[in-house]
């Protein structure tokens, strides 16, 4: 165990979060929403740090970043936990309780072997990915620091719902992240997702007033947040809110965990919301998990030249010169080699 950052003692040996934004109360004995940091005695405890459930080398287009180092791969971390109760989590096993408790587990991962191992297999960056990247701070804090020295980039796959102050701590190590924008309405984010849609607004805002490198990603996800409604809100949104050179990956969704009883998305749906996407005069708009699609590529916003050909996870071609297009030199906006 290690102590806790961005905590503060109330009455009694009661203490408050300031990880995440639900800067949960906790009485001694107890854990925060995210099953990983309990108060002891009126010390709050990270209970994750050095422990490892997850570790591989991924090709950075999994993600998703399209718009960072592509065709480079990317050192991938997990701990247990997460904040969030997602009906369509993809790594329940790992995130989400079971019984009302989560088991502690991992193996031992000190941020130095993190570093010489993303090193070691030709890494240009580590990603802290696959639950929440936030509950773990500590962790992922302290591993930034080390990879930042060694010549990494860090990079978030987060839910956004982390606190300012505590996005502001890790700023300095912190190139890029994708955040999650999974739904529109607060009816969606209260009954799928446990929490509370504009707090994550206010998040990717924060984000990008930080000056980190963002990329969006919505699963679409039939009969939920699918409607014209929905997807034109995000679109104006990152639009109006963010900005036009933020790439937002539109998603298939795929029946798992608790939503067994919604279809695949269809990829007319996928289309529409890109070009929704496009209409609202976003500069990239992807179309993610249909290997082949045309809205997998990059395509220059000034003169519509196919710029990156992606299949999957693979780059098969980049015609990019300094971040440039080589047809007509305007600057695609992104983190490139």
């Amino acid at each position: 165990m290690k102590e806790a950052m961005f905590y503060e003692r109330k009455t009694g040996d009661t203490v408050k979060c300031g990880l995440c934004r639900f800067r949960c109360l906790i009485p001694s004995g107890k854990r925060g929403i995210c099953m990983v940091r309990e108060n002891q005695g009126g010390t709050l405890y990270t209970l994750v740090y050095g422990k490892a459930i997850a570790e591989h080398v991924d090709p950075i287009e999994k993600k998703p970043l399209f718009h960072v180092l592509p065709g480079s791969r990317s050192y991938s971390i997990a701990t247990v936990g997460c904040n969030f109760r997602c009906l369509h989590c993809q790594n329940y096993a790992i995130s989400q309780p079971s019984g009302g408790t989560l088991e502690i587990m991992g193996t031992e991962l000190s941020p130095e072997e993190i570093v010489a191992n993303a090193k070691r297999s030709g890494c240009a960056s580590i990603s802290y990915t696959y639950t929440e990247p936030t509950i773990y701070f500590e962790y992922a804090y302290d591993t930034a620091v080390l990879a930042r020295a060694a010549g990494l980039k860090n990079i978030f796959v987060t839910n956004g719902y982390i606190t300012p102050e505590a996005l502001s701590q890790i700023r300095p190590y912190l190139d890029a992240a994708n955040i999650d924008l999974k739904g529109y309405s607060d009816r969606f984010y209260k009954e799928v997702v446990h929490a509370m849609l504009q707090e994550v607004l206010d998040s990717i805002v924060e984000y990008k007033r930080q000056e980190i490198w963002i990329e969006l990603t919505t699963l679409i996800i039939p009969n939920w947040n699918d409607s014209d409604a929905d997807l034109e809100g995000i679109a104006r949104f990152i639009a109006g809110k963010v900005g036009i050179e933020v790439p937002w990956h539109v998603s298939q969704f795929y029946p798992t965990y608790k939503l067994l009883d919604q279809p695949r998305t269809p990829l007319a749906t996928l289309d529409r919301a890109r070009q929704i996407g496009k209409n609202a005069g976003l500069r990239y708009v992807y179309e993610g998990n249909v290997p082949g699609s045309q809205g997998e590529h990059t395509f220059c916003p000034e003169c519509g030249e196919l710029l990156i050909r992606r299949t999957g996870y693979v780059v098969s071609a980049d015609k990019l010169t300094g971040g440039k297009c080589g047809h007509c030199k305007f600057a695609v906006d992104g983190i490139w080699l």
